[in-house]
């Protein structure tokens, strides 16, 4: 009986190799196992699949975001426009009134032109925002995206910052309405209660005001409760003079008459005045003084320099006719020409108490010398 050799352990694989067999694979390669062109197939059919299916889809979601964006884009320009051409035309409208006698009532070009922009650019930002804010908004909603969430979070977060900034959106709407009712305007002389001065800047939030010494208010408008404007319509000089209850009326209203015509004709005055300087008359009568008042329309902010030169003129013609002009509520008459009430009072006697209280209080204190110690 023939014996067969087994080969050894290490010549194992050789000998598997040789008649044709193929090791065993190991744990590893088996976990990861090789695409073939049949998988490849697979994935490439699947996924051409897919993209057949939503095509259409995605063709039709992009040519609606398209829409909206065109139709927000163009919505915004015609607004856009139409606002631009309603602020010139009124523009034009508030020029063609210049001519007109209400038209040195209105506010001057400038201002006009001014106010008309500040609001130009408000109406255009809201319109903007309002629009490519839907817009956004409907481009979100093509995507499937819940807006609910959304909105509300945005809900809560506009409460938050409103009452976080409550004061911030006063002033921005107090602006707003101050511009579109054209309560004052640059150039404006105005009262606004915490602040009087000359307005040099308006806007949403601050208005800035320049002061009779100089100085710069920057005031809140939404601080301001009233404003009394200066510088709009006309306004009334107003000259107080006061002078002896003895004086000739029909003398003083004579004088006063003439100096009222002279200042109405001489330049630059007449400029200036809107109407005839009047004598009112009488505006109080006190025992020893009387109050007449001169009144007259001029334009606006030019009221005191008007009522400077009434006075300056008021005075010297007041002088040149020997009427006397007193000060204060009551006049204070001339003491030089009246007796001496002190004069009537007797002298002190000769004969009297020298150790009465009375003298002992009227004597002056001498002072002693004392004597110098001995040596």
């Amino acid at each position: 009986m023939q014996h067969l050799e087994v080969p050894a352990v290490s010549s194992l694989p050789v000998v598997l190799t040789a008649v044709g067999a193929s090791p065993s694979p190991s744990p590893s390669d088996s976990a990861r196992p090789v695409p073939t062109l049949q998988d490849a197939q697979e994935s490439a059919t699947n996924a051409a699949s897919w993209v057949e299916q939503n095509w259409s889809t995605w063709l039709a979601m992009g040519l609606q975001i398209l829409l909206i964006i065109v139709v927000a884009v163009a919505l915004r320009a015609v607004v856009r426009r139409a606002i631009t051409k309603l602020i010139e035309r009124m523009a034009r409208t508030a020029q063609a009134v210049d001519g007109t006698a209400l038209g040195g009532l209105l506010v001057n070009a400038e201002r006009r032109r001014q106010r008309s922009a500040a609001i130009g650019s408000v109406l255009r930002s809201v319109a903007s925002f309002l629009i490519l804010g839907t817009a956004a908004l409907m481009v979100l909603s093509t995507f499937k995206i819940n807006l609910a969430p959304l909105l509300a979070s945005a809900g809560v977060a506009g409460v938050a910052i409103g009452f976080g900034a409550r004061n911030l959106v006063t002033d921005f709407l107090s602006g707003v309405f101050m511009i579109l009712e054209d309560q004052y305007g640059v150039g404006d002389v105005i009262d606004a209660g915490v602040a009087t001065g000359e307005v040099i800047e308006v806007g949403l939030r601050v208005t800035k005001l320049r002061g009779a010494e100089g100085e710069i208010w920057y005031v809140r408008n939404g601080e301001v409760k009233r404003i009394g404007n200066l510088s709009q319509g006309w306004a009334t000089a107003g000259v107080d003079v006061t002078v002896r209850s003895g004086e000739d009326l029909d003398k003083v209203k004579a004088t006063l008459d003439e100096v009222a015509e002279k200042t109405s004709k001489e330049e630059p005055w007449n400029e200036l005045l809107w109407g005839p300087i009047e004598v009112l008359g009488l505006d109080s009568v006190l025992i020893d003084s009387m109050v007449v008042r001169v009144s007259a329309k001029t334009m606006p902010g030019k009221s005191t320099t008007v009522e400077r030169e009434l006075r300056w003129r008021i005075k010297r013609a007041f002088d040149a006719a020997s009427i006397r002009i007193v000060g204060g509520a009551t006049a204070v008459e001339d003491v030089a020409g009246l007796p001496d009430t002190t004069a009537a009072v007797a002298a002190p006697s000769a004969f009297s108490d020298a150790d009465s209280p009375q003298s002992m209080a009227a004597t002056p204190i001498t002072t002693q010398r004392t004597a110098p110690p001995k040596k």
